[in-house]
């Protein structure tokens, strides 16, 4: 299995950025996909969420209205389009792949598969 990242980069403050995530090696119709971020100095956080199958999303409160995870299965591929972004969103965003159905997507270690990160920086 192999997820990769993209689209990471220098933003202003109140600007956009869409992260994608390439999956491959599986069918991932049954995972759990998932976004999370990883500031210095702190723990890697939930950030978002879509089952593959059923559409259905997850958000973080504090992204909530801002960000939206969404899938393109003909790609294979997820996608978080974050708009609105602060100096807070600033961090590693990693993509991660959940096979175990149920409660658990919002933590870190209840996923299988992980991306290498993508930067994320937003000026003030």
């Amino acid at each position: 299995v192999q997820l990769v990242e993209s689209g990471g980069g220098l933003v202003q403050a109140g600007g956009s950025l869409r992260l994608a995530c390439a999956a491959s090696g599986r069918t991932f119709s049954s995972y759990t996909m998932g976004w999370f971020r990883q500031a210095p100095g702190k723990d890697r956080e939930f950030v978002a969420a879509i089952a593959w199958s059923s559409g259905n999303t997850y958000y973080s409160d504090s992204v909530k209205g801002r960000f939206t995870i969404s899938r393109d299965n003909a790609k294979n591929t997820v996608y978080l389009q974050m708009n609105s972004l602060k100096p807070e969103d600033t961090a590693v965003y990693y993509c991660a792949a959940r096979e175990r159905t149920g409660d658990g997507r919002r933590r870190s270690w209840e996923y299988d598969y992980w991306g290498q990160g993508t930067q994320v920086t937003v000026s003030s």
